[in-house]
């Protein structure tokens, strides 16, 4: 018998094939759910909002996917009415700081967000728990060392506005549905694009290149290993504290020299970097370093990986392709 046979819960994972969403998938599935995940209809049109077009993707193998659009409200509401899930994660939604399309950044991100919360309160049976995936972005320039949740969110740029308006947003269902808010800080892994920066500067030096491009290099982040991201994820679908927010985080900062130099210890060579103006953000966050102290606490301890072996893993991983 299959895990998948022996599932009896059932999660939804929106955004099931991007980054996090793979990982997110492979941790519940280990955790005993059968994970259904949405996917954004192909270009050409194969594939529609309807429930029954189903696939198993190569690289999922145990995730059954759904095609549907963020904006097909109807869509959602048929998938929500078959699936009938048990957790929800929601992943999916414009991700990326640098999203050139602002109109469109607003519009997945709240409106998508929007429709998805009115499909599962539309099924009658809420789920035991919805987790939406918002940002640590949404706190922008804040003079502290360690932020915590108490601090009043001061977004620095579109893609910040749109998560606070997305959370806002979540309220409207708070009587109705458990949602959870998580603030996830810069986090990587293996699988990331290298649109994001940590995978742009791993794959520079596991293919041994003499310098690289880079923009703010005095910034400083709070990093985490995807893994650990999603297993707090987890974890906070299994207590469902509805209404709350948590900031998921490591509580360490690192700026990019203290990423260069880690890189430099396990590649054994010094990359030559050159600031490049066409990279450096206007409004740019210059420090964010969390507190995880309030997802501790609730969730019994959280898990921190150093960088450095996060950092080690995706080079193997790029090194071994």
């Amino acid at each position: 018998m299959t895990r998948s046979e022996r599932a009896s819960r059932r999660a939804l994972v929106t955004g099931v094939a991007g980054f996090t969403g793979r990982h997110m998938a492979a941790r519940l599935i280990d955790a005993g759910y059968e994970v259904w995940g949405t996917v954004m209809p192909s270009r050409g049109g194969v594939m529609g909002s309807d429930p029954e077009r189903l696939l198993h993707h190569a690289a999922m193998p145990e995730v059954v996917q759904v095609s549907v659009d963020l904006l097909d409200s109807d869509g959602l509401a048929r998938v929500a009415a078959q699936i009938r899930p048990d957790v929800v994660v929601h992943l999916a939604g414009v991700a990326h700081v640098m999203n050139g399309d602002v109109a469109n950044t607003h519009l997945v991100n709240v409106i998508g967000t929007r429709n998805l919360l009115a499909a599962l309160d539309s099924v009658g049976a809420p789920p035991h728990a919805v987790l939406l995936a918002s940002s640590a972005n949404v706190y922008g320039n804040v003079d502290v060392d360690a932020i915590d949740e108490r601090i009043a969110p001061q977004p620095a740029n579109d893609y910040a506005v749109s998560k606070l308006s997305m959370e806002y947003t979540a309220k409207l269902w708070s009587a109705r549905l458990p949602v959870v808010i998580a603030r996830p800080f810069n986090y990587t892994g293996v699988g990331q694009s290298e649109a994001y920066l940590l995978p742009k500067i791993v794959g520079h030096f596991a293919r041994r290149e003499r310098s690289i491009s880079l923009g703010n290099t005095n910034v400083s982040r709070d990093f985490s290993d995807v893994r650990d991201v999603v297993a707090a994820y987890a974890r906070l679908l299994e207590i469902a504290p509805a209404g709350d927010t948590f900031n998921i985080c490591s509580g360490v900062g690192h700026s990019l020299a203290d990423v260069l130099d880690m890189l430099a210890r396990i590649a054994g060579y010094e990359i030559d970097v050159q600031v490049d103006p066409r990279f450096v953000r206007t409004n740019d966050v210059q420090r964010l370093v969390g507190s995880n102290a309030k997802l501790r606490c609730a969730v019994g301890g959280h898990r921190v990986t150093p960088l450095e072996a996060t950092l080690r893993w995706m080079y193997d991983a790029v090194r071994s392709r």
